[in-house]
């Protein structure tokens, strides 16, 4: 865990007196969803951290076979434990029916691999305290895009931000944020699948078309020893599998029928020019001529439909889902 989250008996005690104050500005039940798995090093500092901003603490533990769950526990957390790894989609849909059981409010989300910082809960919690949204992104580029980051991980936010901005027409700045807030009437808007994109992703897409109101406030953004020395090919890659499956999910026309429609226009023109010059006897008949444009016709043709079919099922699962 990092340093940046640390804090000594005085910087305990400042924030303990920070938190009794925000408690009697409110008195909303505050609950926090960790989903983790074989997090034993830095789940009990968090947890106690959390404890200190939220009524309830609900580790989901995820499959770990370390002693995260052992660790949770002796921290005051109330710990769910799925026998084996089921995914954090999954994890979501436990920790959120468990909240709302504990009677929970407000449900706030984080991840211990981005070094969320329990300290920012109230900021994150106020807008729906105050009645201004219904959910609340944290951001940890709001106000200074991507300071802290190196080149290759700005450039694969960039292009993850802009596909899920085109994709689910919202203002988000950092779509990839797990540190929320979720106001607990929210919670039968979300499917939980994690099926085709990732969870962030289609948490915010569900919320995008329930109408409700989403704003975002900054978040601190801290130094992660994993993602700082991760292989910038192999991010890169999964970068570009993120927003390629986005894109296929929320809008299969632009990512098959556009590009098909005008691979079958090609190949048709070959076709066509070929024909007319053909039977004006300026053409022979040439196999790799031929063998371009049939195949260039028919991949176009197949893209072009798959996309209008799965736009079609799409459109039919979200009537299926908003029933």
């Amino acid at each position: 865990m990092s340093n940046e989250l640390l804090m000594d008996n005085n910087t305990q005690y400042s924030a303990h007196i920070e938190n009794q104050r925000f408690r009697e500005f409110s008195s909303q039940n505050i609950t926090a969803i960790l989903p983790v798995c074989n997090e034993e090093v830095s789940i009990g500092s968090i947890v106690l951290l959390t404890r200190l901003y939220a009524d309830n603490v609900v580790v989901i533990d995820d499959g770990s076979t370390d002693r995260t769950t052992e660790v949770a526990k002796k921290a005051g957390a109330q710990v769910i434990v799925h026998k084996f790894n089921q995914g954090k989609a999954e994890a979501l849909k436990t920790g959120f029916k468990i909240a709302v059981d504990l009677g929970a409010d407000i449900i706030v989300t984080m991840d211990l691999n981005s070094q969320h910082n329990p300290a920012d809960i109230p900021k994150l919690v106020a807008p729906i305290i105050k009645g201004d949204a219904e959910i609340v992104n944290g951001s940890r580029y709001l106000n200074h895009p991507g300071k802290n980051d190196s080149i290759y991980r700005r450039i694969g936010h960039t292009m993850q931000d802009t596909t899920a901005k085109m994709n689910l027409n919202l203002g988000i700045t950092d779509t990839q944020s797990g540190f929320r807030a979720y106001a607990a009437s929210t919670k039968d808007i979300f499917r939980f699948s994690g099926k085709k994109i990732a969870i962030e992703n289609e948490m915010l897409a569900d919320a995008g078309r329930s109408g409700i109101r989403i704003t975002e406030v900054e978040i601190g953004a801290y130094n992660n020893s994993e993602t700082s020395i991760r292989n910038p090919a192999k991010y890169m890659l999964g970068t570009l599998k993120t927003v390629v499956e986005d894109i296929e999910n929320n809008r299969p026309l632009y990512l098959y029928s556009v590009p098909g429609f005008a691979l079958a226009t090609c190949g048709f023109y070959m076709g066509f020019k070929f024909m007319e010059a053909f039977f004006l006897g300026s053409a022979n008949l040439n196999f790799g001529h031929t063998f371009l444009m049939v195949f260039l016709a028919l991949i176009g043709v197949y893209m072009t439909l798959k996309g209008i079919v799965a736009h079609s099922m799409e459109g039919a699962f979200r009537q299926v889902d908003l029933v």
